[in-house]
């Protein structure tokens, strides 16, 4: 049986505005703090990907891990989200956010929640992910935890 995917909000989905604070010498914005997170989604590692523009990264979804991505541009991204947790109330909700350069924010995708974004914008686009888990657990030793949906022809998370 096929699910059907409702557009609206998804429980534990947090997007928290990121503030640029420009002067002469260009700008600095603070991507996280710890007194602004809870313990869970403390991050251990980060990373920094560059997307051209019309790519897509995802969807996928993690079992453990929490991301913590910021979109600050330059370009912008289109991102969408699925709930794909059984017991959650928002079981099979599908969001769609536009962030990055023309509205900088962190976004807080947790264990479960199937993800993917698009650079949309007309240049490469910068995405920093602080996740609370290690890639490949600790000296990458542990099996990725990932399940990926991109080359599932009966997938329905599909980025449209």
């Amino acid at each position: 049986m096929k699910h059907i995917l409702r557009l609206g909000e998804i429980k534990d989905i947090a997007v928290k505005r990121i503030e640029k604070y420009i002067d002469e010498r260009g700008w600095l914005a603070e991507l996280y703090r710890n007194d602004e997170l809870d313990e869970s989604v403390l991050p251990q590692m980060s990373y920094v990907s560059l997307t051209m523009p019309g790519v897509q990264r995802g969807p996928h979804e993690h079992v453990y891990q929490t991301d913590y991505f910021c979109f600050i541009g330059p370009s912008d991204f289109k991102i969408i989200l699925w709930d794909n947790r059984k017991e959650s109330s928002t079981y099979m909700n599908k969001m769609i956010l536009f962030l990055g350069e023309n509205k900088p924010s962190a976004l807080t995708v947790p264990p479960g929640v199937v993800h993917a974004y698009k650079n949309v914008g007309g240049k490469n686009g910068l995405v920093i992910n602080a996740a609370n888990k290690l890639f490949a657990g600790k000296n990458k030793k542990e099996p990725v935890d990932e399940i990926r949906y991109e080359s599932d022809p009966e997938t329905i998370f599909i980025f449209d």
